[in-house]
């Protein structure tokens, strides 16, 4: 089986796209069909030694539409179907003005003389009727010869016995010329036999006009469709944009400007100042500062030196680099993002499938109620020209346009906003799963927190040992180790200086810790056994620990995770680690309470350490002591009490709990398992994508309804009004061409509000999606909330030189914080402190304040 793209022309309800898919699937060798109506596209997968490509088209054209197959380029994912959008704009421009040159002529020959215009005599009164009537048939033969492609497809529909909404068209527009040459007939005669009655009863009752008005209008309401239809796929077409088309590629020492398709991995590429980055890879030479805000919305451009990433679509501000291609094509981070744009946009809710079943059956029920509508008139003698009017009328005002675009343009529209606020939806399904949402359940490291821990304390628990011991020790084993908490120990020890025992007969066990015997000749604990882990490793190696617990549990009320290291069957120390929480997390744990959301933290640490992080952030409940197992199992007893559950993570530990959720969130910086295991991927780092999604989805599924609900109430009005149904008692009908022009404009209406999606505003915007995907910031400073009504906030990064421990970080921030006002989080890998100020404090005061803790400010 293999998975095809095509590019779907004429294509305009989703009666057609429908059609499209059924005439698709009766292709022996089809597996399954998806057609999106807004992108014009069709994904068919299909075992090609069964079927081939050009039957597959075939069965398209003979449904009559047309299609061919899309060979995307690199970094060009949605280009051609664009085009092919554009085009059908363009097309449409030229036959609704086409159409208008001879509508207006016609319009004041049937009805000049009814409103007062001047008209020539040869078109005045009885004895020139035939002249007349004659003039108008000339003046619609071109309208309907333009907009033949609504009689082609139509009726071609018609004979298949799967009627569109073209087959309305064409069927009234159709009856209403067939009347008019019946009537120029009738009118031929009466002249011809002395009957001025019938000349002038027919003459009164042609319908040339309405069937070039219906044509017209419904061009007209076609054009500013596809028009608004495009507009809900901008999304796609802006994320195409942010790619550059060519690139500087140093091969041979000689630099050589290529177009980016052409670019290879482990090509040198040459970035200078002011150009965008065009795809993935790693410095080599040179240090910069980047904004990455089209990709992450974060307005405060990275700085960036050898061995640092640089992503496609970020935008170079001031060195001149060279970096290593290392993801090229369709690998790229911009690639990725555009193919799940693309993805959900063509993916369909169980919503629009429903209003797909009931344009299936409403086009067969409209033609019905037109065919009643005639006989009914007919048998309560009203007169044929009123019968079929009444009928015509049915059948135009009838069209499902607005009922099929109900769906798509809300969810394309949604998809697009989401994308340029940093949050990517997979799927219409996530949509749905998201706004229903009762539970929240949150990884604490890296979700929650800044999954940064810092050594914070050490104590001993043998008077034979020291800080320094201990401290070594648990550097020895956890060099060896890949736990997040290693990192902390290491930079720990490497700030004192420590040089590592040689370790031998390593074990690590999943959930609990880490273990080996030390090889150390000259010490006294050579040849014994170090352990460093939870309480579960020491209960598994029953070493006792009670006689400790007050020490331990202060750790546990401080927020810190205990690491207890041992040696042998003796508890000898233990070591504190804390991985601060986010500064916005508590915030947006409100704002989901808010929201009628409980909140659930599920992590590894122990009961104590959780509370106090539960404390901190105001999680409604936890789940301590997990292993990463554990938390699928935790997922599903939650769902087990009928809550609709979403799994917020960033680990690899956490993709089967993310996949086990009725909706899975995974932050976009974690690994590469969790985002493919989500249904929904945050760029930025903050839980505020999270709260935005699910406010997302709520105003997306509420458009849908609202569409939905005026498109069937539209109908439900209209074709009642259209038969006839108020004649006989208020005397109201609705001529044919009121009732092409009224269906045109609830087709535009219905897209109209799917559009009022791209206005949607996050309660929270500044401090975490202050810019869009696609929109680039008005400067390089991020503009936080003001501290107080009298003074002004600014924020800026300084780049520090001389920190080399987690003790280093802590001392320039305790310095920077002890500025009046001023808010200061020091990040140790980057080398930076991100500082929010009053502008009275000025940029010289912070770099002085971490100069006289030690370090050199940039």
């Amino acid at each position: 089986m293999i998975q095809e793209k095509f590019l779907v022309g004429g294509m305009t309800c989703s009666a057609c796209s429908a059609h499209v898919q059924k005439a698709v699937e009766e292709q022996a060798g089809v597996q399954s069909v998806s057609v999106n109506l807004l992108t014009n596209s069709m994904k068919v997968e299909f075992d090609q030694n069964a079927v081939s490509e050009k039957e597959i088209i075939a069965a398209v054209e003979q449904a009559g539409y047309s299609a061919s197959v899309s060979h995307k380029e690199k970094n060009q994912p949605e280009k051609t179907a664009v085009d092919i959008v554009q085009k059908e704009i363009q097309e449409m421009q030229h036959r609704f003005i086409a159409s208008l040159c001879f509508l207006l002529p016609l319009m004041y020959v049937s009805m000049g003389s009814m409103i007062g215009l001047p008209t020539p005599a040869f078109l005045k009164g009885a004895e020139n009727a035939l002249i007349n009537v004659f003039t108008q048939f000339l003046f619609t033969i071109p309208i309907i010869v333009i907009n033949r492609q609504f009689f082609v497809s139509g009726f071609k529909a018609l004979v298949r016995k799967a009627p569109t909404m073209d087959s309305l068209i064409a069927i009234g527009s159709a009856a209403a010329l067939v009347y008019g040459v019946f009537a120029l007939y009738r009118i031929a005669y009466g002249l011809g036999h002395n009957d001025p009655e019938l000349v002038h009863r027919y003459m009164m009752d042609v319908y040339f006009e309405s069937a070039a008005m219906i044509l017209t209008l419904i061009t007209l309401g076609k054009m500013l469709e596809t028009k608004a239809k495009g507009k809900t796929s901008a999304a796609i077409t802006k994320l195409i944009q942010l790619s550059p088309k060519t690139a500087t590629v140093i091969r041979e020492e000689t630099e050589h400007e290529i177009p980016v398709e052409e670019i290879v991995k482990g090509d040198i590429i040459l970035i200078k100042p002011g150009s965008t980055i065009p795809v993935d890879g790693i410095i080599i030479e040179g240090d910069t500062s980047i904004d990455e805000s089209a990709i992450t919305g974060e307005s405060i451009p990275v700085e960036k030196t050898v061995g640092d990433t640089v992503i496609s679509a970020s935008a170079n501000i001031s060195g001149t680099i060279r970096f290593r291609a290392e993801r090229v094509g369709n690998d790229t981070a911009l690639a990725q993002i555009i193919a799940l744009v693309e993805e959900a946009s063509s993916s369909k809710a169980q919503v629009s499938q429903l209003a797909d079943k009931i344009s299936n059956y409403f086009v067969p029920a409209v033609i019905g109620i037109s065919v009643l509508s005639f006989i009914v008139w007919m048998a309560a003698g009203a007169g044929f020209e009123f019968a079929l009017a009444r009928s015509i009328s049915v059948l135009v005002i009838s069209c499902p346009c607005a009922l099929g675009l109900a769906t798509p343009t809300a969810i394309m529209a949604g998809v697009g906003r989401g994308a340029r606020l940093g949050i990517l939806i997979k799927s219409a399904e996530a949509f749905e799963a998201a706004q229903k949402t009762e539970v929240v359940v949150l990884d604490k490291t890296g979700t929650i927190t800044q999954g940064n821990p810092q050594l914070t304390e050490i104590l001993c628990m043998q008077d034979s040992y020291s800080k320094k011991d201990v401290l070594q020790l648990a550097y020895s084993l956890e060099l060896l180790s890949e736990h997040p908490l290693a990192t902390a120990i290491i930079k720990a020890a490497e700030a004192e200086n420590l040089q590592a025992f040689r370790i031998t007969n390593f074990l690590a066990e999943h959930g609990k810790g880490i273990s080996g015997v030390i090889d150390a000749p000259s010490l006294p604990f050579h040849e014994k056994k170090v352990f460093a882990g939870n309480l579960k490793l020491l209960a598994d190696r029953q070493i006792a620990h009670d006689s400790f617990q007050t020490e331990i549990e202060a750790i546990g009320m401080k927020g810190g995770t205990p690491l207890y290291i041992a040696l042998d069957k003796t508890l000898i120390g233990v070591l504190a680690v804390s991985d601060p929480i986010k500064a916005d997390s508590a915030e947006a744990i409100a704002e989901l309470r808010q929201m009628g959301i409980r909140t659930v933290m599920l992590t590894g640490d122990n009961a104590q350490t959780a509370q106090a992080i539960k404390k901190t952030s105001g999680v409604d409940s936890y789940v301590a002591e997990l292993l990463p197992q554990d938390k699928k199992t935790a997922i599903d007893e939650i769902k087990a009490g009928g809550k609709i559950t979403a799994m917020v993570g960033d680990g690899i530990n956490d993709a089967p709990a993310i996949t086990a959720a009725d909706i899975g969130i995974a932050i976009g910086s974690g690994t590469e398992i969790a985002i493919e295991s989500a249904d929904i991927v945050l760029i930025q780092e903050s839980l505020f994508g999270a709260v935005n999604a699910i406010k997302l989805s709520k105003a997306v599924l509420r458009n849908i309804k609202e569409n939905l609900f005026w498109a069937l109430f539209y109908n439900t009005l209209g074709i009642p009004l259209a038969a006839g149904a108020l004649y006989p008692i208020f005397g109201l009908t609705l001529s044919p061409m009121f009732a092409a022009a009224a269906m045109s404009f609830s087709s535009v209406s219905v897209v109209a509000n799917a559009i009022r999606l791209n206005a949607f505003k996050p309660k929270r915007l500044s401090a975490h999606v202050n810019n869009t995907m696609f929109d680039k910031p008005a400067d390089n400073t991020q503009k936080p909330e003001h501290k107080s009504m009298e003074e002004k906030m600014e924020s800026t990064t300084i780049k520090i030189e001389g920190m080399s421990c987690g003790h280093c970080s802590a001392r320039v921030e305790k310095a920077l914080n002890a500025l009046e006002g001023v808010t200061a989080t020091v990040n140790l890998e980057k080398k930076e402190a991100t500082v929010q100020y009053p502008e009275s404090i000025g940029i010289d005061s912070l770099k002085k304040a971490i100069t006289d803790a030690g370090y050199e400010a940039l």
